[in-house]
């Protein structure tokens, strides 16, 4: 799964760790430590309702206040983090409860390059 086609070829870093971070970050509302954890070009595709791409740390932050801001305490709950051939693949709990399915991929200084969200199938 290449979302975009532009992963970097160094895996000198743990991409697992740094999803956990991406977890910790909106846990704790804090919209600053996200946003630094993504690549200064980086793209986020949502299609959890109607389909978004943004790009771009002022996008990612517009898509990000609004929800850190209506935080409920479920929100985030993991559920299941597997590493995958281009990255990581995430399921949690959106602010809705719903189960969603977000896919990473990363940059080669360890940045998240590209995140794409969706309903997860799992129950």
């Amino acid at each position: 799964m290449i979302i975009g086609g532009k992963l970097g070829l160094s895996k000198d870093f743990d991409q697992i760790a740094i999803v956990v971070d991406w977890l910790d970050a909106c846990r704790a509302r804090d919209l600053e430590a996200l946003l630094d954890l993504y690549a200064q070009d980086a793209s986020l595709e949502c299609a959890c309702s109607d389909r978004k791409i943004l790009k771009g740390r002022a996008d990612l932050a517009s898509y990000w206040r609004p929800r850190l801001g209506d935080f409920s305490p479920t929100a985030f709950g993991l559920d299941e983090i597997t590493p995958d051939a281009e990255g990581v693949v995430v399921d949690y709990i959106s602010l809705e409860g719903k189960p969603v399915r977000i896919f990473f991929a990363f940059d080669g200084d360890g940045k998240i390059l590209q995140t794409r969200c969706e309903p997860s199938a799992k129950p």
